[in-house]
């Protein structure tokens, strides 16, 4: 069977490779165009492309998915079956130009979480459970019929970082094991409408921006430490203080945090600290300690770190 891949970032990456291991005839990969990053806006490859270029693999950059040359170029692979892991909304004539249709990888349970963002709004909304679904596309993005679904557990300690990588290597497995199912005639899918809760209730995971991962200390703590284990470490939390040692308000980007419910009468927001060992901010039934933060031009470090160079700057 001649497979087409198509991705973009380390997640993907782990699929591409069981199936290359593995011998599976992968005729072309499709990957996002290179694009300048950082400071020096230096052309960065996606890892995919990274991974395609070492394994000599036919590599594919389509600037527009509906582009003539590309199609016909995707036409001339003569694919029976596309896979697609965290790449981009496919126009009906590609989607629907193998034999054997194109199925995606998802990073949540369907229909539970589609959108963008599935791994980071499970952990953001504080579920106990996240998992992974193959399913063919179809018109309407990730509504499409499952053909597999694996659950894993969200621990307590786990943040958006831990949870990708769990999903990425399971979902890497449920690559190859659809994959088998479909060569062997053995796919049987099932409808998503099977999986709505009676009540409708649909979580969605909409695109992450800056506004969205700001913290609001109007919350519960629970929320606000749900929030930022849901952003880290990428797009990660942030906020704006005004700590009680320097003159100007800072903003800092927030990896980690702890809890610590109880009562009190401040406001929410206040921030609370003795210079040396903790910040902890007043919220809606409790206190929030930073743990883990990043403040402008410096790197990621513990709070303690970052104290001990504040305090030496005064």
């Amino acid at each position: 069977m001649r497979i087409v891949f198509m991705g973009t970032p380390d997640f993907a990456v782990e699929s591409l490779k069981i199936l290359v291991e593995n011998n599976y005839n992968v005729v072309g990969v499709i990957t996002m165009p290179d694009k300048p990053a950082g400071r020096g806006h230096k052309i960065q490859y996606s890892a995919v492309k990274k991974y395609a270029l070492e394994k000599n693999l036919n590599l594919l950059q389509p600037e527009k998915l509906k582009d003539e040359t590309f199609i016909e170029q995707l036409r001339n692979l003569k694919a029976d079956l596309q896979i697609v892991v965290a790449f981009r909304m496919l126009p009906e004539i590609v989607w629907d130009m193998p034999a054997y249709g194109t199925f995606n990888l998802h990073a949540s349970l369907l229909p539970q979480y589609r959108g963008a963002a599935p791994i980071n709004w499970a952990v953001i909304n504080g579920e106990k459970e996240t998992g992974a679904t193959t399913f063919f596309l179809t018109h309407e993005i990730d509504t499409g019929k499952i053909i597999l679904q694996e659950k894993i557990d969200i621990e307590e300690d786990d943040d958006a970082g831990t949870v990708h990588d769990k999903l990425m290597v399971m979902g890497a497995q449920m690559v190859k094991k659809t994959v088998d199912l479909i060569i062997q005639g053995n796919a049987q899918t099932v409808d998503q409408s099977q999986f709505i809760p009676k009540n409708g209730d649909l979580k969605s995971a909409p695109k992450l921006f800056k506004d969205n991962c700001k913290i609001d200390f109007s919350k519960t703590v629970e929320e606000i430490h749900n929030h930022v284990r849901g952003l880290s470490p990428y797009p990660t939390a942030w906020t704006e203080l005004q700590l009680p040692f320097i003159a100007e308000p800072i903003v800092l980007k927030v990896f980690k945090t702890n809890k610590e419910l109880t009562n009190h009468s401040l406001l929410y927001g206040s921030v609370l600290s003795d210079g040396k060992k903790y910040i902890k901010i007043a919220a809606n039934n409790g206190f929030i300690h930073l743990l883990e933060i990043q403040a402008p031009g410096k790197k990621r470090m513990d709070i303690e770190a970052f104290l001990r160079g504040m305090i030496n700057k005064i």
